[in-house]
């Protein structure tokens, strides 16, 4: 990788993390999705029918595990401005597939609260890009095994998302997730379920999310392209049982995931 390339220097680029099940990249037209309009958001001009089969040729490769594309805006010379020459770079990784405990899906998980907080910035709201150190930093505050996940807000305390995850509350029958217009990152398995919910007959509400709204909600969950759905035990003083419909959307993405 050369020394120019942006995505080392500035965070400039995008990434996806696919699982891989038998050669197949699941969830592959969700990801190409939310990567084209990533390039398309940061002006990366690329080709994606390449990209597509350059992931379709190195899943089969791996088999069975996680695969990983970073793609950068390519080399430029010093300073922030655009070169008009510059080619994307493209780097595929893979490796097995993470062994979360079995107990996180079944029984749920606590979420940590989380003092690092969202910048509000409408440009890349929802969008994977390679600037990840807000979430490297709320990772660090907890190092104990009782907490999987971590609750981030924005920076005028609305409820986001996890650090890996997407937030679900169920409330009198809907379900509620968070607005990601000014931040946060718009996951391939939260679309998924976002589609499939109104098939169950189950209302979507994207909105704002606050402290309140999970006070009051009857199931919490998260989810994530890579373990699928996660309900939620517990999180400071309020406690949730595993729910219906938060079993119902896990097995939708399980399916999905092939788990």
């Amino acid at each position: 990788m050369s020394l120019k390339d942006r995505g080392l220097a500035y965070g400039d680029g995008l990434f996806e993390t696919i699982v891989v099940k038998a050669g197949q990249p699941l969830l592959l037209e969700r990801h190409l999705q939310r990567l084209e309009s990533g390039c398309a958001r940061l002006s990366i001009a690329t080709d994606h029918a390449l990209i597509r089969a350059e992931m379709t040729r190195f899943a089969a490769e791996l088999g069975d595990g996680v695969m990983k594309l970073i793609l950068t805006r390519g080399d430029s010379q010093r300073g922030y401005a655009l070169a008009p020459d510059s080619q994307p770079r493209r780097i595929l990784q893979g490796g097995p597939a993470p062994a979360y405990p079995g107990v996180h899906a079944e029984q749920g998980v606590r979420l940590f609260a989380c003092q690092t907080r969202l910048a509000e910035q409408p440009l890349l709201a929802g969008l994977k890009h390679l600037n990840r150190l807000e979430q490297v930093l709320a990772r660090s505050e907890w190092r104990d095994s009782e907490h999987a996940e971590g609750l981030m807000r924005d920076t005028s305390g609305r409820l986001i998302e996890g650090v890996y995850s997407n937030l679900f509350l169920v409330s009198q029958g809907r379900l509620l997730t968070a607005d990601l217009s000014r931040c946060g990152v718009a996951g391939a398995m939260r679309a998924e379920l976002l589609d499939q919910a109104p098939k169950l007959g189950v209302a979507v509400d994207i909105r704002d999310l606050h402290m309140s709204d999970l006070e009051s909600a009857d199931e919490v969950f998260l989810c994530n392209s890579v373990y699928g759905v996660w309900p939620v035990c517990s999180f400071a003083a309020l406690n949730w049982p595993v729910g219906p419909l938060t079993r119902k959307l896990q097995g939708i993405a399980r399916t999905l995931l092939d788990i």
